[in-house]
């Protein structure tokens, strides 16, 4: 395996599947069993998951909501999701601890950085839930944050298009995709790969990041492996 220990970043709405909302258990299981097969290599694995399927408190403050609150509530969601996400791996018989940056203390040990990395050193996968725990950061800060707090080699961003384009390969059939790019043709092309906090601190830390299509079946253990897949987002 390329990478010892990584930090995969999922987002709430890649939990639905083909639903418009919630939680597919379908999905759940598929993204388990990917991830069985590093911890089968005896690779660390660290998650985290976005909130967007069941609340994203962006979303509720430019509809007159509390931007604080909303956020709040977007980080229960987070920790909704981390909870199924933990079941779905301990259902594969993989030893499963959630943490979360806000005390919710009867479902979730609170973070420590020093217990969640004796977590990975013995086998078990982290799930960081509670987003930063704090307002006006996205998950994709929290990513970030917890990946240098935990060394990680490598930041995984599961999506579902297969790496990093010229421009929205959805919407413009002549989008280009890249294989590599450095850090600083992203913020020179204006490339849309994580919000710009998360993005600088990535850069600052030196710590790569590799877009890839996480509904693939296999794509994950290539992308651990070492293959060229998906766009690698490097110095």
């Amino acid at each position: 395996m390329q990478y010892k220990r990584i930090l995969l970043k999922l987002s709430g709405e890649a939990l639905m599947g083909n639903r418009q909302y919630g939680i597919d258990p379908d999905r759940l299981q598929e993204y388990a069993k990917e991830i069985k097969q590093l911890t089968d290599k005896n690779v660390e694995v660290a998650i985290v998951i976005g909130g967007g399927n069941i609340f994203r408190g962006l979303a509720g403050a430019t509809s007159g909501m509390d931007r604080v609150q909303g956020d709040h509530m977007g980080m229960l969601a987070t920790v909704i999701n981390g909870l199924a996400l933990q079941g779905a791996l301990e259902d594969e018989g993989i030893p499963t601890r959630l943490q979360s940056a806000i005390k919710i203390n009867e479902v979730a040990e609170p973070f420590i950085r020093r217990r969640a990395m004796r977590h990975l050193e013995k086998g078990r996968v982290v799930i960081f839930g509670g987003g930063t725990g704090n307002p006006y950061f996205t998950t994709d800060s929290a990513a970030v944050l917890r990946a240098i707090e935990i060394c990680a080699d490598v930041i995984l961003k599961g999506t579902r298009v297969d790496g990093i384009y010229t421009s929205d390969p959805e919407k413009d059939a002549n989008a280009t995709k890249f294989d590599n790019i450095s850090f600083d043709e992203v913020l020179k092309k204006g490339l849309k790969v994580m919000d710009t906090t998360a993005f600088t601190l990535s850069q600052e830390n030196d710590l790569p990041i590799i877009v890839f299509d996480m509904n693939t079946k296999g794509n994950l253990l290539k992308v651990v492996s070492g293959e060229n897949i998906g766009t690698k987002v490097n110095i």
